[in-house]
């Protein structure tokens, strides 16, 4: 039995959902979003809110119910606050700088590398070693996120690198003579 499947989804003020031909598509202050429904899973609109249920008693349909009913949390969330992830870059030189649609990153190669933002996410740089992601979309976001680190992932011996912000790094000790 899933906890967090039981609870239904609240549709908060402008917010508003349809289901129509297998999709849930939620619209709100920042945007709409839409989510394929999945068969195992049956959703209802009652009372401003989304309930999620299992279709029959599968295993397969218990554990997509929990699954779904988060899924549907965060196209709620995603269009009325949105989603967020906050990068840093620590190293001699790496800096980085957004340029019209395109993040340009110094990251201590012979060349720049140049990560075009795609669309729905919005990146900004307060300051050269700070990138902040924003998007509804909380997978896209996170994606993002990702594929961004992956130029120059944090490394154990100096902590040089791209990393999430308040994400700790296991630092190993260097050669002993």
């Amino acid at each position: 039995m899933s906890r967090i499947g039981k609870k239904p989804v609240s549709l908060p003020d402008g917010v508003t959902a349809n289901l129509a031909d297998g999709t849930l598509a939620v619209k709100g202050p920042k945007g709409e979003l839409k989510l394929p429904m999945a068969d195992e899973v049956s959703y209802e609109l009652a009372d401003g809110g989304v309930t999620v249920t299992p279709a029959n008693e599968s295993k397969k349909a218990r554990s997509y119910w929990g699954m779904q009913r988060t899924l549907v949390q965060n196209l709620v969330d995603g269009v009325t606050e949105g989603f967020s992830k906050v990068l840093e870059i620590s190293g001699v030189g790496y800096r980085a700088k957004v340029q019209g649609k395109t993040l340009n990153l110094q990251l201590g190669f012979s060349h720049d590398v140049n990560f075009d933002i795609p669309e729905g996410i919005e990146i900004k740089t307060p300051d050269q070693t700070t990138i902040e992601i924003s998007g509804i979309d909380k997978q896209k976001v996170g994606q993002v996120a990702a594929e961004i680190r992956r130029w120059r992932k944090p490394e154990p011996y100096k902590g040089k690198g791209i990393k999430y912000r308040g994400e700790y790094i296991f630092r190993k000790e260097g050669k002993k003579k």
